[in-house]
């Protein structure tokens, strides 16, 4: 008899949350999640520093660059970094299967976290996970080449991420006293990822008056571009708009208004005393301050521990960042450059001086000076010839530049007479041209550190089918080959050269009996002189003494045969 068993598969059909924490910063966020024993997230943790592994709570590990760093760390290079995201990407996209949303966290300028955080990041973007980063920036007295790296790091990740949230560590000065502790500190930074990690996990499982699902979740945030997170609490009367207003005003997030938020998720949190005018002041304060367009998504959960509290958490996302627009003018920058040497080389044209030494430049300078020179040499001796040959030039080369048709036809006529001087001039236009060109791609590869995190995501699964798409097509190109070497061994082009050339050693492979399928009709001299002949008519020399030594004995010919 043939057994049916049913599994139950209501735990598989949760949504699956990660969290991974890449480098220190990374690594201490996460313990700090840990001891406040967040439900229904994994954590994963990554680094190429072993010592911080070992101090880590968390069971899932990933020891980066076993053979870049030896478990020495990245000494503050995002270049290392990256490398050792590449060597290990397959552990990576194995801790990231079967994730749908997934928490990047790390610390942008030093070396792990601002290299392999992008890495990470496009591995779970080519799974299709859901991906939010959630990154700090260093401290002014950390140093400015820090702060650049930092830079970099977040352009790139920017690229890769759905969602980006930046926490300035500067800003925790504005929260911290004298007597605030370096962990007291730190451990406040770690709050906003904890509150907004929880707030989305508690309205998927948690039960609630509204409670939404994964795919509420993935409308909002799955936009590219920078986000907020901020979480407040209040209790007594006015519980629900103060709550409201400091989820708003979070001080250690970066300066960002809502103004320009596309999508918000709110989640209000509070006890079996929560009434519905409380939740309507609270969702009614957000929606204020976003704009009306936006998808604003609103959930309600139920806790029974916060009586006579009341929580509220908002996720802003799709804010637009302004240092994009300030990067556009600077190639165009560039691209006008080549006009200005062109201007002031017009103006000082007119000197007497500098013309033998610029008319190289403007080229049109030197073809009006041959044609006047001789004409009025014989006709006007009687005249002052200095004045007349001195102003001629001048009107002629402001004409050919500017307007008039009559000087555009003069202009015409110099350049048919002197050749040689027409050629110059399009090479400084051209050259101006082709100058900035190569300038862009520097700039570009010096802008965009994202490239190179691009490059790293490569060795995911689907890269790798990519590239073996891509030599599986190769054996195509060796196919033609043959057909190439087919058709020239029909047609007379080729033996054009190799005749001439190797008339020799074509006689020596007749003699041993070693040569191309073409020696077979060789014992005949006489066909092969009248094909050569009509072909390379410009190397009758060479033939007549090649013909000279094709006529050999008769027992070297007895040899050949």
């Amino acid at each position: 008899m043939a057994l049916n068993l049913m599994m139950s598969e209501q735990q598989d059909l949760k949504p699956r949350i990660t969290v991974f924490g890449v480098g220190g910063a990374g690594g201490n966020a996460v313990n700090n999640m840990i001891e406040k024993q967040l439900e229904g997230v994994e954590f994963v943790v990554a680094n190429t520093d072993a010592q911080a592994l070992q101090q880590s709570k968390s069971q899932a590990r990933v020891q980066m660059g076993t053979q870049v760093t030896e478990g020495l760390g990245a000494g503050a290079r995002p270049s290392v970094g990256a490398a050792a995201a590449e060597e290990s990407i397959e552990t990576i996209v194995d801790h990231l299967a079967g994730a749908h949303m997934c928490f990047i966290t790390a610390g942008m300028g030093g070396g792990t976290g601002t290299g392999a955080a992008p890495i990470i990041a496009q591995a779970a973007r080519e799974l299709g996970v859901l991906t939010v980063g959630v990154v700090t920036k260093p401290f002014q007295f950390e140093g400015a080449k820090r702060m650049r790296q930092a830079e970099e790091g977040l352009e790139a990740l920017q690229k890769v991420v759905d969602t980006l949230i930046i926490i300035p560590n500067q800003n925790l000065f504005r929260l911290a006293n004298e007597k605030t502790t370096f962990t007291e500190a730190f451990a406040m930074a770690d709050d906003v990822l904890y509150q907004g990690v929880k707030g989305v996990t508690d309205l998927m499982v948690r039960p609630g008056l509204i409670n939404l699902d994964f795919a509420d979740v993935r409308a909002v945030m799955d936009e590219m571009g920078k986000a907020m997170m901020g979480t407040g609490e209040s209790n007594g009367e006015d519980r629900a708009v103060q709550a409201a207003e400091k989820a708003i005003a979070n001080p250690l997030l970066d300066e960002i208004s809502l103004k320009g938020a596309k999508g918000v998720l709110i989640n209000i949190t509070g006890g079996y005393d929560l009434t519905l005018f409380e939740l309507d002041e609270a969702a009614n304060r957000i929606r204020e301050e976003v704009d009306p367009d936006a998808n604003i998504i609103v959930g309600s959960t139920l806790d029974p521990d916060m009586d006579g509290a009341m929580r509220v958490s908002v996720v802003a996302t799709g804010i637009d960042a302004l240092a994009v627009t300030t990067e556009i003018p600077v190639p165009r920058r560039s691209l006008a450059e080549p006009l200005k040497p062109a201007e002031p080389v017009q103006e000082r044209a007119p000197e007497p001086a500098p013309q033998p030494v610029r008319e190289e430049p403007v080229a049109v300078a030197p073809a009006p000076q041959p044609a006047p020179q001789p004409a009025p040499g014989p006709a006007l001796s009687i005249n002052a010839t200095q004045p007349v040959a001195q102003p001629a030039p001048q009107p002629t080369t402001e004409r050919t530049l500017f307007d008039a048709p009559a000087a555009r036809a003069a202009a015409e006529a110099p350049q048919a007479r002197a050749p040689e001087v027409a050629d110059d001039l399009p090479p400084p236009a051209y050259r101006a041209q082709s100058e900035p060109a190569p300038e862009l791609h520097v700039e570009d590869e010096a802008a965009y550190v994202a490239p190179r995190p691009r490059q790293p995501g490569t060795p995911s699964p689907e890269a790798l089918r990519r590239l073996e798409a891509a030599v599986n097509k190769a054996p195509a190109a060796p196919q033609q080959r043959p057909m190439a070497a087919s058709r020239p061994a029909a047609p007379a082009p080729q033996p054009q050269a190799e005749k001439p050339r190797f008339g020799i050693n074509s006689l020596i492979n007749r003699m041993t009996g070693h040569g191309h399928p073409e020696a077979q009709p060789a014992p005949q001299p006489a066909p092969r002189q009248q094909a050569a002949q009509p072909r390379a008519e410009a190397y009758d020399d060479e033939q007549s003494d090649d013909q000279d030594r094709i006529e050999i004995p008769a027992f070297l010919r007895r040899q050949a045969n």
